[in-house]
């Protein structure tokens, strides 16, 4: 082997191990409530934030337009969404970047989900690697963290269903919110 090979190979392996150490330490927040989500802009949606959508299980994850495993995700996350969503469970992916590069981005990669950008919240999740993705019960805890096409993934959103079924309704939309009574034409 070549000295060029070999130090490409060990930058290779770095580059791999620095990526799984990233989302192997994603899971500390497991078990405690969530941070609160925020964004500057949002896509799919008017604003959200957790406590708006508790009641809901709901999907946070971090990714970025120039990130090529979140963008392998992204289908992924949008089948997910259309299996779980009529089931209650909301997805909602967070970035730091402008709306001028993520609104053509999404149209493109037909994110059918919630995608909410300029968002500082990944500092809040102590995230270090993308994609990663939080799984929020309906009383706001994190019961599952890592990358959003581990197979886990989708048995911890079954898990979640089963144990505690979600309110039903839109995303943004308030637990059990029902439409206000028609007042009757006098």
């Amino acid at each position: 082997m070549s000295r060029t090979t070999a130090v490409v190979a060990a930058l290779g392996l770095a580059a791999v191990g620095a990526a799984w150490a990233a989302q192997q330490e994603a899971p500390t927040l497991v078990g405690k409530a969530a941070p609160e989500i925020e964004a500057g802009y949002w896509l799919n949606s008017g604003p959200l934030t957790l406590k708006g959508l508790q009641g809901k299980i709901v999907v946070v994850e971090f990714w970025a337009t120039w990130c090529p495993p979140c963008r392998q995700s992204i289908p992924h996350l949008s089948e997910l969404n259309k299996k779980y969503g009529p089931k209650g469970v909301a997805i909602i992916g967070l970035t730091d970047e402008p709306k001028a590069k993520v609104e053509p981005f999404a149209k493109e990669m037909k994110m059918d989900y919630v995608v909410g950008g300029d968002s500082p919240t990944g500092k809040a999740y102590g995230v270090r690697g993308i994609p990663t993705a939080f799984l929020v019960d309906t009383a706001g805890t994190i019961t599952w963290a890592g990358h959003p096409m581990n197979p886990a993934f989708e048995k911890a959103i079954e898990e979640q269903l089963a144990k505690t079924p979600p309110k039903m309704g839109p995303p943004g939309a308030a637990p059990g919110e029902k439409p206000s009574p028609k007042k009757p034409k006098k």
